[in-house]
């Protein structure tokens, strides 16, 4: 009887991201996980293997297709307005236990997550850009499970959407190796990275390490990424005034025009504990962002109850650019050349060459593809 790993390894190819080592072994270099798999045996995100001295990665598939708000990502410097066409498959390398997404990143580590492979649909690279270009996209994301340990379909991806003029993004959880993103780097434009915490202990109940990715934040925006940063604040975990202040000073380090969102947690999958994250606290960790360094902060997915923080202002005269509610732009005042109108300055970004093509005042829905 097949097992669901059967199932799925049938969707794979031989990978780009390994090395050979003696006795058949081989180490995987997708994520800072940097498995060590001997022949027969996966890797920690279990959806990487070895078969005779080969790595075999995930190749050939979708678990989930679907055409979303880029501020759903949530990227607020990159394109607004634009449609993301946004592909994932299945697995993640690390456990965390308030995944949105577990359904798909957990599978063959939690049996819950089995049913998963229902969501399978098979499909080719030219196919996926055929589906963006249907919706009318302008963007290709990788996202849903963790995109790095499935790297060399999204690169595949990325090629055709490249030759379509389409940009493509990455929205994963920054656990990578040097070698992932020189791999990346010819295809991507964006990558959001999800910093957690500050607390080396927080990560390791999560399945990875901090000063892993701390550094692919800061890899990331020296290979010239458009990087964004995003923190889930889970009350009790990760929202001490100490930490908010050490998470901010590590991204002004970096760059203080790198944007800081500041999301809120709501119970989910195994965290079930601690209570929803109340906007009061997202103003709180946006404040302590302006008052770190950094010239963009938003607070996210709450939307009307954060204040100013949904908007885009100039760091220099503090004028309104981007007004949004939601998924959805009020104002766009940005010019042609990416400057404030009122007083000239550049704003770090990538912004539309026609500022006039982003929708004002237009609901927009994440909608399913296949």
């Amino acid at each position: 009887m097949k097992t669901l790993a059967d199932e799925l390894d049938v969707f794979t190819i031989r990978g780009d991201l390994f090395e050979k080592l003696d006795s058949g072994v081989v180490r995987c270099v997708a994520c800072a996980h940097r498995c060590k798999i001997n022949p027969g045996r996966r890797g920690v995100c279990q959806v990487r293997f070895n078969a005779g001295g080969e790595l075999r990665v995930p190749w050939g598939y979708v678990a989930a297709l679907q055409a979303d708000p880029i501020e759903k990502k949530p990227f607020s410097h990159f394109l607004p307005g634009a449609t993301a066409l946004t592909f994932g498959m299945l697995g993640c390398d690390f456990h965390c236990g308030y995944c949105q997404n577990w359904l798909t990143s957990q599978v063959l580590r939690d049996p819950a997550s089995n049913v998963a492979l229902n969501l399978v649909r098979q499909i080719s690279p030219q196919e996926v850009v055929k589906a963006a270009r249907r919706v009318q996209a302008e963007v290709v994301v990788s996202s849903y499970n963790e995109p790095l340990i499935t790297s060399e379909w999204a690169v595949a991806v990325f090629k055709e959407a490249k030759t379509a003029g389409l940009k493509c993004a990455f929205v994963s959880n920054g656990n990578a190796t040097p070698e992932a993103l020189q791999y990346l780097r010819p295809y991507l434009t964006a990558y959001k990275v999800d910093l957690k915490s500050m607390q080396a202990k927080n990560y390791r109940s999560l399945g990875g390490v901090l000063q892993n990715v701390l550094g692919t934040i800061q890899t990331a925006h020296q290979l010239g990424l458009w990087v964004e940063v995003v923190t889930l604040l889970v009350p009790g975990f990760n929202d001490s005034l100490e930490e908010l202040f050490e998470l901010a000073r590590f991204i002004t380090s970096v760059s203080p025009e790198i944007p800081w969102h500041v999301t809120a947690f709501h119970k989910d999958y195994k965290m079930t504990a601690p209570g929803n994250t109340p906007p009061e606290t997202l103003v709180r960790a946006a404040d302590i962002g302006r008052e770190a360094g950094l010239h963009y902060v938003y607070a996210g997915n709450l939307p009307g109850r954060v204040e100013e923080y949904e908007d885009t202002r100039c760091p220099h005269c503090n004028k309104v650019l981007v007004r949004r509610r939601g998924y959805v732009l009020r104002e766009y005042r940005i010019t042609a050349n990416g400057a404030c109108p009122s007083c000239g300055s550049l704003i770090a970004g990538i912004w539309p060459e026609n500022p006039n093509s982003p929708k004002i005042n237009t609901d927009r829905f994440p909608l399913r593809v296949i």
